[in-house]
């Protein structure tokens, strides 16, 4: 692997999202501006969450190195720290069930990784990796109600904040997310 030169490095090997971004906000801080933060993940999803993050944030996201299955990210912590954006539509787990016994036409927006939706994901719903979101838009309506939703929610509100950026504004962030999901599931694996 490339030498490069880092002030601090996290080991965030193991965890699933949002892990890596709970701990690199926390280790973060403890930075001065201009200092690099290599962060050791295993989590896929980590790359296009720690690229949004950074972009929300105000940190400069430099780079991915991957070795075998050890994610190596650079983060440069940047001058400003901006106060992190929510997204401010939000939906219960509990709502959302109820919408889908009403039978509205409406998309469900699964943005954790395949595998992570192959065990479990609620029925009906599509699967868009967060990471994948921009280069399929096209997959999408404008026009339909939408409700994105992840593990956590953490996952799934940079989602919402992207889409919303491109024009979709019928979209709504599904909190807490499947970890909580007590609707109907299905999975791909058998």
């Amino acid at each position: 692997m490339t030498n490069i030169q880092t002030d601090k490095v996290l080991d965030a090997k193991g965890l699933a999202c949002p892990m890596p971004i709970v701990k690199t906000k926390k280790t973060i801080n403890e930075l001065e501006p201009g200092q690099v933060l290599e962060i050791q993940a295993t989590d896929k999803g980590s790359t296009a969450d720690l690229k949004a993050w950074c972009d929300n944030i105000g940190h400069q996201y430099i780079g991915t190195i991957q070795n075998e299955e050890i994610i190596h990210h650079f983060v440069r912590k940047g001058g400003e720290e901006v106060e992190e954006i929510k997204y401010p539509h939000l939906i219960k787990n509990e709502e959302l069930a109820r919408k889908l016994e009403s039978n509205e036409q409406i998309i469900i927006l699964d943005v954790r990784e395949p595998s992570e939706f192959a065990f479990n994901h609620i029925p009906g719903s599509i699967s868009i990796p967060f990471g994948e979101l921009e280069q399929r838009i096209d997959d999408l309506n404008k026009e339909t109600e939408m409700y994105i939703i992840c593990r956590t929610g953490n996952r799934s509100d940079l989602a919402a904040q992207k889409l919303s950026q491109l024009g979709f504004n019928k979209v709504f962030n599904v909190v807490p997310g499947m970890t909580e999901w007590k609707g109907k599931t299905e999975k791909l694996i058998d």
